[in-house]
């Protein structure tokens, strides 16, 4: 009986490991590292003449230095520029550029004025001349350090040397809220507006009984609000109590109690 229910439990597995083994299929090695930042990285010759190009293969390499990379193609209009000047702003995107994000990556400065098309503003760079889009929520600035030809594309490193955000976005307290500018990325060919907050940094391995500081906040102010309606609706029953009190004979007011 005992080893009957061992054969039992054995081939269950056996049939359980046949079923995830069907459920994967293997692809031919490629590009599935998604999703990506969609940014538009600016850049100006040494003419003066500014473009636009929209790339998904960029991201942070370091924290200090900071710094972050980028990949282009060589047969690409910006490729050029980027290599004889040694800089670029890369401009972080949002639902409300996401046409014009699209645009920048089909469309080759070679042919148009990407700046004037979208209608988008030149912002001067305060550390390099390569200019920003002024209707970006974060503008970095960077210098190349280095670039590796890696065989389709070539990877420029970059240091970051200076980054400017959109005031809007800073709380009272002057905390910087990104998502409050509806960001987006890029997931194999398609566009995503980015959803809600799932968690913060370490509210995996956070105490129990403890919150982050958003969550703290937002606690503290619901319980503001709650006692400031409380003693309000205090205040209003004491103006509808009927007054009992009446005056004795001295003349002082004595409160009666029904």
């Amino acid at each position: 009986m005992v080893e009957k229910k061992k054969q039992a439990v054995k081939k269950k597995k056996i049939n359980s490991d046949k079923k995830n083994k069907a459920d994967k299929i293997s692809w031919k090695a490629g590009n599935m590292l998604y999703p990506l930042p969609a940014v538009m990285v600016s850049l100006t010759d040494k003419t003066g003449n500014s473009n636009i190009i929209t790339l998904a293969w960029a991201g942070t390499i370091c924290t200090n230095p900071p710094m972050l990379s980028v990949s282009i193609r060589p047969e690409r209009y910006s490729y050029d520029i980027i290599k004889e000047t040694g800089e670029f702003v890369v401009n972080i995107t949002t639902k409300e550029l996401t046409y014009a994000t699209d645009y920048c990556g089909v469309k080759s400065g070679r042919d148009v004025d990407k700046f004037k098309e979208m209608k988008l503003t030149k912002l001067d760079s305060e550390k390099i001349k390569a200019v920003a889009i002024a209707e970006s929520p974060v503008n970095i600035e960077c210098k190349v350090r280095e670039i590796m030809e890696l065989g389709s594309h070539s990877l420029f490193i970059a240091d970051v040397v200076n980054i400017r955000v959109d005031g809007r976005l800073l709380d009272e307290k002057g905390r910087f809220n990104l998502a409050k500018s509806e960001l987006i990325a890029y997931s194999h060919g398609k566009y995503y507006e980015l959803g809600k907050e799932l968690g913060s940094f370490g509210y995996s391995i956070r105490k129990e009984g403890k919150t982050d500081n958003k969550m703290q906040n937002t606690a503290k102010e619901v319980r503001i609000k709650k006692a400031a309606g409380q003693s309000v609706k205090k205040n209003k029953l004491a103006e509808k109590q009927p007054n009992n009190s009446k005056k004795s004979n001295t003349g002082k007011r004595i409160t009666g109690i029904k």
